[in-house]
């Protein structure tokens, strides 16, 4: 394409509160609509907000994850714009002052290299509530629940240049926020949504071109098909000599398109101005080190050390950190078993094909890490072969019981008694007399077909290693 694309994101957090930023409702998911309300989140006269302290202490955890520079003094501003579910007819955020600024995140490229994106700002705020349409009715319904929910707004600068990059971008800010519990991450449930600023210009021009954005993204996917559609009709524009009209768009995932939603307004339009009844956020030296103290090892860290100290290729780090449920339980199982190749196989191959198959959380599988080790060390010791470990492991799947229990109760120890495995491999080697002569005379390739045929004869039971052992010994005689 003969166009640059630049892209920038506006990424909306719900943080994992259990109230509301400016009030006491709970901010509980599903609950009935209209139930998680009171007078500050209706927006009734002569009612006053009061800071959540908790959401400032996740918006700053949030800010130190993402490298920025805390503002020690915030403040929060009235952000006019007619929203027809956010009753109180503003929204409070941050403007001037917000509570972090001038970060960055380094994201991860297809070739491998790292590319640094910055991040402008992240500020507090309050979420709206919910509009549904009737589709057979001319009526709209409004659920408030929602209204009042503390968000914070990541604005990154608008340095990637691809949809991959953004989506690269994306995962890196869903799994911070996750290792360092300020948000749950659901995209589903619009816990982590986002938009997305496109435009084009042509190579080395030295103004943007005129940007849309792409309203509330809630799934990785989506945001990478949105990015791409945009760019394909900005690029249809322009090359038929059109002029692209600055508006947002709304993404409809099931058509793969998108539509004009409005035009999109500039910062000036909506008349920003300190919020009165908010004081201004003051935070000390103390309770900014108790903050940093709280943060956990975050996942590219964590990536590059699973790498450095444990030896793992690049492309093993990343899917055992990528998530901190699964990083807790491989580290789990390497507390219990030093062998970090081994432990990650089991763990990308074989626990993450359960999961996915029946649809798991790594809370919930019936394969604990402990469980897992208990597997491993029954290969480890030559009690089981590995191909008889993966049968064992399903068993585990399915019943809930321990690896040990299902081998004893299923009778599927390993047999390594040289004597027992000797009588086996002399009755294959008496059915198959011309393939003992074709090996003896040089087809040696055939060992593979006599270890085959005392596996199967001992239905999988007997030792790998010593079979090999005794085949070779009675071969050569």
């Amino acid at each position: 394409m003969k166009y640059e694309v630049v892209i920038g994101l506006e990424i909306h957090a719900q943080l994992k509160t259990d109230t509301k930023i400016f009030c006491g409702c709970s901010t509980r998911f599903g609950a009935a609509p209209n139930s998680q309300t009171c007078p500050v989140c209706l927006g009734m006269p002569g009612v006053l907000p009061v800071v959540n302290k908790k959401a400032v202490e996740y918006a700053i955890k949030a800010g130190l994850a993402m490298n920025c520079e805390i503002m020690r003094d915030n403040r929060f501003a009235r952000k006019n714009y007619f929203y027809p579910d956010l009753p109180m007819g503003y929204q409070i955020t941050q403007f001037e002052r917000p509570i972090a600024r001038n970060g960055h995140l380094d994201i991860t490229l297809d070739d491998g290299g790292k590319k640094r994106i910055g991040i402008t700002r992240i500020h507090m705020e309050n979420d709206a509530g919910k509009s549904s349409h009737d589709p057979y009715r001319p009526v709209s319904l409004v659920d408030l629940n929602r209204a009042g929910t503390p968000l914070i707004e990541i604005v990154s600068e608008p340095d990637m240049r691809s949809a991959e990059e953004a989506g690269a971008f994306m995962r890196q800010i869903h799994a911070i926020v996750r290792y360092t519990g300020v948000c749950d991450g659901n995209m589903e449930e619009g816990s982590l949504r986002c938009d997305a600023n496109v435009s084009l210009r042509l190579p080395g021009a030295p103004e943007f071109g005129t940007r849309t954005e792409m309203k509330n993204l809630n799934s990785f996917r989506n945001i990478e098909r949105a990015i791409l559609s945009e760019i394909r009709r900005q690029a249809d524009i322009l090359d038929e000599g059109g002029t692209i009209v600055q508006e947002t768009r709304l993404w409809n995932a099931d058509l793969g398109k998108s539509m004009s939603m409005r035009s999109k307004e500039d910062a000036h339009d909506y008349r920003y101005f300190p919020d009165p009844d908010l004081l201004p956020i003051l935070i000390d030296d103390a309770w900014l080190d108790q903050i940093r103290a709280d943060i956990p090892e975050l996942p590219e860290a964590k990536k590059e050390r699973y790498i450095k100290d444990l030896g793992l290729p690049p492309a093993d780090a990343a899917v055992l950190t990528s998530s901190i449920e699964l990083a807790r339980y491989f580290e789990t199982c390497l507390s219990l078993l030093d062998k970090p190749k081994l432990v990650a196989n089991w763990v990308m191959v074989s626990l993450l094909a359960l999961i996915n198959a029946k649809g798991l959380s790594i809370a919930d599988t019936p394969v604990s890490a402990e469980g897992l080790v208990e597997l491993l060390n029954l290969v480890e010791k030559g009690e089981i072969s590995g191909t008889m470990a993966k049968t064992v492991f399903e068993a585990m799947a399915e019943s809930g019981k321990s690896a040990r229990r299902i081998v004893d109760e299923k009778g599927l120890a390993q047999v390594s008694d040289s004597s027992a495995i000797e009588g086996i491999i002399d009755e294959v080697l008496a059915k198959n007399p011309a393939e003992v002569s074709a090996y003896q005379g040089g087809k040696t390739k055939l060992m593979g077909f006599f270890v085959g045929q005392v596996m199967r004869a001992s239905k999988g039971k007997a030792n790998p290693a010593v079979v090999n052992q005794l085949l070779e010994e009675k071969l050569k005689s």
